[in-house]
Formats: C-alpha cells, sequence, structure tokens
C-alpha cells in the first residue's frame, strides 16, 4: 500500500477521493431531511445524455462534459417537478420515469457513439468510477467544485434550514423555496458530477445518503449533522480508497462498504438511538420497574409486622433470589431501607416512594374505571405497567379531574401524597422532579433559560460548575450557583 501511495496517480486519486467524501456528505443531509434520495439517485443516473453531448460536440474536454452533465441533471429536476405538479402521478413514479428515460437516453448515446463513431467510452468506469485515472485536469475540477459546494452550504445554510423544516414560513417571509430548490438541484449535480471519476454513478448515491444518514443517528443539530457528515465522508472515501490498495479490489466499492459500516456502528452504538443503547434503556427501566415493586411489597409487609428477606422472597416470586439481593442492595443505597441480617427495615424515604407508586396505581385504576370504563378485572395490569413511567403531574390533573377520591375501584385507600420541597443542586443524575412556582433567589435565572415551573424534569448530569437537566426534549445546563437557588418539589 505505502509503495502504491508514492506515485502521483495515487495521491491525485486519494485527494480527490477525500474531496468527493466532504463534499457529498455534506450536501447529503439536505438530500436526506428533504426526502430527496431518490432525486439523487435519478440525477446520478440521468447526466448521462449530457455526458454524451459534451462529448460529441468537444471530445474528451473535461469542462464540456462537466457543462452537459450538470445541464442534464437540471433539466432532468425540472422535468420532474413539471410532471410533480401537472399530472396526477405518485412523486416516486414520475423520479423513476423520467430518471430512467434519460439513463437509456445515455446508453443509446454511447452505443452509437461506439458504432458510428468508433469511440469507446468504458461504462463500467461511468458506473463504477475510476478514481485511480484521475488527471490533473480532474483534480482542478472535483476541487473547485467541492470549494463551491462548501461555501454554498455554509453562505446559504439559513436558507437551506428554514426551507427545509418550514418552507411555508420561508414563503411568508419572501424567501423562494422553488428557487432554493433548484439551486440545491444545481449543487447536487455538481456534486455528482465530481463523483463520476470516484465513485461512478451507482455508488454516489451512497456516498451522499450513507454519511448523512449516520451522522442523523448522531446529532439533533443541523449544523453539526453537516459537520459531521463531511468527516464521515471524508474517513469512508480515504480509509476506502486505502482498504482497496491494500487488498487490491475496487476503489468505489470499497468506500461505500466503509461508510456502511461506520453506519452499521453507529445504528447499533449510537449514543440516544442505537440499538445496543435502547435495549440496555429496556432492561434499566425493567430493573427500576422490579426494583419499585419490591419496594412496594416491602412497604405492604411493613404494615403487617416484622418483614424478613425469606418472608420477601416468597411475596417477590417472579424474581430470582440473587436479583432480589441486588435490589435490596441497591434500595439500602438509595437509603429507602436498612438491612439487619434477616431483617428489612423500610425508612421514611422509602415509605414516601412506596406511597407514590401506590397512589399511582390505584389514581389510574379510578380513572380506568370511571373515566374509560374498562371492566373492573382488566385494570390492574394497565395500572402495574403505566404506575412506573406516569409523571407526578399526570397522575395529579388526574385525581383532580376525578374529584380527589379517597378509595379506589377495590376500595383501598389511595394515599395522599406531600411533595417534598429541595434544591436543584442536591438532586442526583436520574432523579426526576418538579420545578417549584415559588421561587426566591432562581426565579431569573428560569425565565432567562426558557425553564417551565409545574413541569417535569430529569437530572442529566452534574458537576462542579453546573447542573444539567433535561425538560420537554430541551437540555439546560445552570450554573451550580443558580442551582443552589432553585426550588423543585421530588
Amino acid at each position: 500500500m505505502f509503495e502504491v501511495l508514492q506515485y502521483d496517480y495515487a495521491i491525485r486519486a486519494l485527494i480527490a477521493a477525500s474531496v468527493v467524501g466532504i463534499t457529498c456528505g455534506m450536501l447529503g443531509c439536505f438530500v436526506i431531511l428533504r426526502k430527496m434520495a431518490l432525486i439523487g439517485d435519478a440525477l446520478s443516473h440521468a447526466i448521462l445524455p449530457g455526458v454524451v453531448v459534451g462529448f460529441v460536440l468537444f471530445g474528451h474536454n473535461p469542462l464540456a462534459i462537466f457543462a452537459g452533465a450538470v445541464l442534464a441533471g437540471l433539466i432532468t429536476a425540472a422535468i420532474i417537478t413539471w410532471i410533480q405538479r401537472n399530472s396526477i402521478t405518485k412523486d416516486d413514479a414520475s423520479i423513476g420515469i423520467v430518471f430512467t428515460a434519460m439513463f437509456a437516453l445515455g446508453i443509446i448515446g454511447i452505443s452509437w457513439l461506439t458504432k458510428k463513431q468508433g469511440v469507446h467510452l468504458d461504462m463500467k468506469d461511468f458506473l463504477f468510477g475510476n478514481v485511480l485515472g484521475v488527471s490533473d485536469a480532474d483534480l482542478w475540477l472535483t476541487g473547485l467544485i467541492g470549494a463551491y459546494v462548501a461555501l454554498s452550504i455554509f453562505l446559504f445554510f439559513k436558507y437551506f434550514f428554514i426551507t427545509t423544516f418550514d418552507p411555508l414560513i420561508a414563503l411568508t417571509i419572501g424567501i423562494s423555496v422553488a428557487v432554493v430548490h433548484y439551486f440545491l438541484m444545481f449543487l447536487l449535480s455538481l456534486t455528482i458530477v465530481a463523483s463520476l471519476q470516484s465513485v461512478g454513478v451507482i455508488l454516489v448515491v451512497a456516498m451522499l445518503i450513507i454519511p448523512a444518514s449516520t451522522a442523523y443517528l448522531l446529532t439533533d443539530k443541523l449544523k453539526r449533522m453537516v459537520i459531521l457528515s463531511g468527516i464521515l465522508g471524508f474517513f469512508s472515501a480515504t480509509l476506502g480508497f486505502l482498504f482497496a490498495v491494500a487488498f487490491e479490489t475496487t476503489p468505489g466499492p470499497a468506500m461505500t462498504l466503509v461508510s456502511a459500516s461506520f453506519f452499521g456502528v453507529t445504528i447499533l452504538f449510537s449514543p440516544k438511538r442505537g440499538v445496543f443503547i435502547k435495549f440496555i434503556r429496556k432492561l434499566r427501566k425493567s430493573y427500576t420497574a422490579d426494583q419499585q415493586d419490591i419496594l412496594k411489597i416491602i412497604h405492604k409487609l411493613s404494615q403487617r409486622g416484622e418483614i424478613t428477606i425469606d418472608n420477601l422472597k416468597k411475596e417477590t416470586g417472579f424474581i430470582k433470589d440473587k436479583i432480589i439481593s441486588l435490589h435490596l442492595y441497591h434500595l439500602q443505597y438509595h437509603k429507602h431501607i436498612k438491612l439487619n441480617k434477616n431483617q428489612v427495615f423500610i425508612t421514611e424515604s422509602g415509605t414516601h416512594e412506596a406511597e407514590v407508586l401506590v397512589r399511582a396505581h390505584r389514581v389510574w385504576e379510578s380513572y380506568l374505571v370511571n373515566e374509560l370504563n374498562v371492566p373492573m378485572d382488566k385494570i390492574h395490569e394497565s395500572a402495574e405497567a403505566l404506575e412506573h413511567v406516569l409523571p407526578k403531574e399526570f397522575i395529579d390533573k388526574i385525581e383532580k379531574d376525578l374529584g380527589y377520591p379517597v378509595n379506589d375501584p377495590h376500595g383501598s385507600p389511595i394515599p395522599k401524597i406531600k411533595y417534598k420541597n429541595v434544591r436543584l443542586a442536591s438532586l442526583k443524575v436520574g432523579q426526576i422532579g418538579v420545578i417549584s412556582e415559588k421561587q426566591s433567589d432562581g426565579l431569573k435565572e428560569l425565565w432567562r433559560l426558557g425553564i417551565f415551573p409545574n413541569t417535569n424534569f430529569v437530572v442529566k448530569q452534574t458537576g462542579v460548575e453546573f447542573v444539567s437537566i433535561q425538560q420537554n426534549n430541551s437540555t439546560f445546563e445552570i450554573e451550580l450557583t443558580e442551582a443552589e437557588k432553585i426550588n423543585v418539589k421530588i
């Protein structure tokens, strides 16, 4: 591999692949967010007639072929848009009709050149690329296109942003959605033409979609997504090329496979949306629910008399003994219980947490029977599941709507819960609370940050300088000095 990289053609190929990866990655973000992946595929095939026309008129002239390809891409975009607006044909069908017709026209053109003009255009290179054949002129063209696309995204980012997420508001403030759309089509055509030599028309769609889709799984911010997608595109192209050289295979497919590998790892281990992380969260929720159920049983047994671990194990036959011991350890760590050899003592904190769960269960059962007319024999299972996830303010509202019932449908008393008022700085990661509407010094900081009182939040992170909380899908960082002034209810 290092021997090959000593040659000029290999260095040109590596630079071209890197530029293509960055350009496709950045532009691909807008392609997938606008649900234009099929249009990207269409344009990559539809530029073939433009390549043929440019070659017929000016021969092996990179600029002529480039201009013809871009023009063919723009014509394709215009025809697709016209059909979508003036026909009842489905959007995806109109795209398929136009790009297959244009591609067929290009194939016929190449066949005519081969038979009548004696010119050989290698379809394999066109379809799958030939990055090792990049010339100095091709490299300059690729670099200029990459710089132009990156600069356009930087300068017109806010226009792409607003027309992507809310075209109606864009029209209201005087931004032409159609102009932005066709400009994006123009950039897409440029990018596809720049990628022809590196990955070809078949695989350029992969370079447009896969890095952007990977970045989409890693962040919720568009600017970060564009930057991250460009970085992923760069490493996909670079590593793919190096692997192709090392294993003596075709560079274009190797770049695509590296990019797909990044996506595969991300879809499994993404911090927010990864399958593995979701599985861990599911296990954690199940573990927490079992622990809460054990605390409820301890509370129930405490009302009957002395609690022993043996009695507890009999009552919790649905949980293995080793798991029960682990739950008891965690409950003691959180100061909800105290253990003394075989005896279990529930603390004031544990009693409060257990009564919160019992209240949620019984209030929800009352709502199911009184408001939804659910049969009595079907309410327990639903309430058992929801008592672990329903927020306190939701239960408060249901209880208020029901007129503060004293007993549940089975006749069992509904506990009356008193919230504990503490400072935000005293909470631990994972704790859920409600911002109190009564604040002494912290109200100004809450107003500035946009944090709402009487709304649930969860503590995401604590540090020596700040506390991070999540409320209504938004994350806020509050300086520790301010968090020590903010009143919360738990």
